[in-house]
């Protein structure tokens, strides 16, 4: 099965208006991802996404033309199984020799940022071959699911303090039993943060699990401050409250409080979420697979938090392909106990691809459909393909 062909489409589709929502991140208005395309000479495709952007919106251009005119030249004539082997070599660059003969990384300069995105995902895309080629999913090849269903949690929760428990309420009248809410700087103050969330938990009442996510927006004070105020409000956890470039910061805020830390969203390749465990700066793990090095690096990642007993809650705000992809990870890995579902406007979530993805009373069952389980739209992508 040996590769023929990679290419990357940046895709970008407006969001309805009545989908819309405001952010810190401002009104996003579009959607973005970028589509990776690995082709073989017995004509089976893999798909795969790289991000930009953690969220939903970014300028994919670099992304696209690093896999077509980078990794491209790499991969065309090699074994599309080796998915481990191609990894190393596109990390590594042209000293891969060395590193697979002496076991350790001699990593090119572009070890972070959008290189390692490209790789995201072109390694799940050579994932979905696989999987494809054998007949089974990903999970399987992975060493098989670890549950038969896993409870999805909704991620959404922008409205203000009058509207933020009617909101949630929405989420949990769809059968979901977990909801997570922004906060923050897009909340002007701590403590209209603070009120947001008693708002919230008190519409929800105390069996359903809440969980809150500052994008990496308060300070280390006011994150301690935002923790003090909602002690009382049994959170699930509290998702990236400080920067990302501030690791220290985040064990600071995570040693003043009793509120689960999560993190890792932001963060490429295990060797930083392993910087981030050894200053004891979270107790959630939140790797993206279209950002942290793809399927590969995300296992990597579940077996670091296996590891040292944290939870794994891979970050799942994308497209349909690197959904399934956290989806698969999530269901391989003992140390995942429950799924992000977008609730936010997300066209390349549900019209990208030509099966269904949803949540049944708030569950997802195991993956069963060969590889990711996923058929592009291709008018889809003819339609909302970006000009380069």
């Amino acid at each position: 099965m040996k590769i023929t062909n990679v290419e990357a489409f940046w895709l970008r589709c407006p969001i309805p208006k009545e989908k819309q929502h405001f952010s810190d991140y401002g009104l996003l208005t579009d959607f973005d991802m970028t589509l990776v395309v690995v082709t073989t000479d017995t004509g089976l495709q893999g798909f795969g996404e790289a991000k930009a952007a953690v969220g939903s919106s970014g300028v994919c251009a670099s992304i696209v033309t690093c896999v077509e005119k980078e990794i491209k030249p790499l991969l065309v004539g090699k074994d599309a199984h080796h998915i481990t082997r191609i990894w190393e070599h596109i990390y590594n660059g042209t000293r891969d020799h060395y590193a697979l003969k002496r076991g350790r990384k001699f990593p090119i300069l572009g070890r972070r940022g959008l290189t390692i995105s490209a790789m995201s995902g072109v390694d799940t895309a050579l994932w979905d071959l696989k999987g494809k080629a054998l007949g089974v999913p990903v999970v399987q090849l992975l060493g098989g699911a670890c549950r038969e269903k896993m409870p999805a949690y909704a991620s959404g929760g922008w409205a203000g303090t009058d509207k933020i428990g009617e909101q949630l309420l929405g989420y949990v009248s769809k059968g979901f039993q977990g909801v997570k809410m922004r906060v923050g700087v897009m909340d002007e103050s701590v403590q209209e943060s603070i009120r947001r969330v008693r708002a919230a938990r008190e519409a929800l009442g105390e069996n359903i699990k809440l969980m809150t996510d500052a994008h990496g927006t308060f300070s280390v004070p006011e994150a301690k401050q935002f923790c003090r105020g909602v002690e009382d409000c049994n959170l699930y956890w509290f998702e990236e409250p400080i920067s990302p470039d501030n690791r220290h910061g985040t064990a600071e805020v995570k040693a003043s409080t009793a509120i689960p830390i999560a993190a890792g969203e932001s963060e490429y390749t295990a060797f930083d979420v392993r910087d981030l465990i050894e200053v004891r700066a979270l107790d959630v793990v939140q790797p993206d697979s279209a950002i942290i090095g793809g399927i590969t690096e995300a296992m990597r990642v579940a077996h670091l938090a296996h590891a040292y007993q944290l939870e794994l809650a891979p970050h799942c705000w994308g497209s349909a392909f690197s959904f399934m992809a956290g989806v698969n990870v999530a269901f391989a890995a003992p140390a995942a106990t429950i799924i992000e579902f977008s609730l936010g406007g997300n066209p390349m979530m549900y019209d990208l691809v030509q099966e269904k993805i949803q949540a049944v009373d708030g569950m997802i069952e195991a993956p069963t459909a060969p590889g990711l389980g996923l058929t592009p739209n291709w008018d889809f992508v003819k339609e909302f393909k970006q000009t380069i």
